[in-house]
């Protein structure tokens, strides 16, 4: 039973945080990049928007599960969940629209998940900075 609540409530977690927190969170430049064990979030920006995204085990494989929502405030713009299963060593490519993306991958035995383009994504979003 404990195994089927997990799923359950990372969902519902990632779901409650897309549509309340996400939008306000990319002022805050929360950053997770990983590598995270399962049910933990890796945070991200991409172009402009916030990725939220965790894994649970499924057989050996990552059942990858993303939310995307605008960085702003725009409370009129709806979150995108995204699911996808990977297997170990599997890239995922998440592209933005102005040349942005990031690149996910599932760890062996799906023991974790990391982004593997870090310098990439650090990098842009420290030329976002205003001094």
């Amino acid at each position: 039973m404990f195994k089927n609540i997990l799923p359950i409530a990372a969902s519902t977690l990632l779901s409650l945080f897309a549509t309340t927190g996400l939008a306000g969170a990319g002022e805050s430049n929360m950053t997770n990049l990983g590598p995270v064990g399962p049910y933990e979030p890796i945070l991200a920006m991409v172009g402009k928007s916030r990725l939220v995204a965790y894994f649970e085990p499924d057989n050996g494989n990552c059942s990858v599960s993303m939310v995307m929502s605008a960085a702003s405030g725009d409370s009129g713009v709806k979150a995108t969940r995204v699911r996808v299963a990977l297997h170990p060593g599997e890239l995922f490519h998440l592209d933005g629209v102005e040349n942005e993306r990031i690149v996910i991958t599932c760890a062996p035995n799906a023991k974790g998940m990391a982004v593997l383009n870090k310098g990439e994504i650090l990098t842009r979003s420290a030329s976002n900075v205003l001094y």
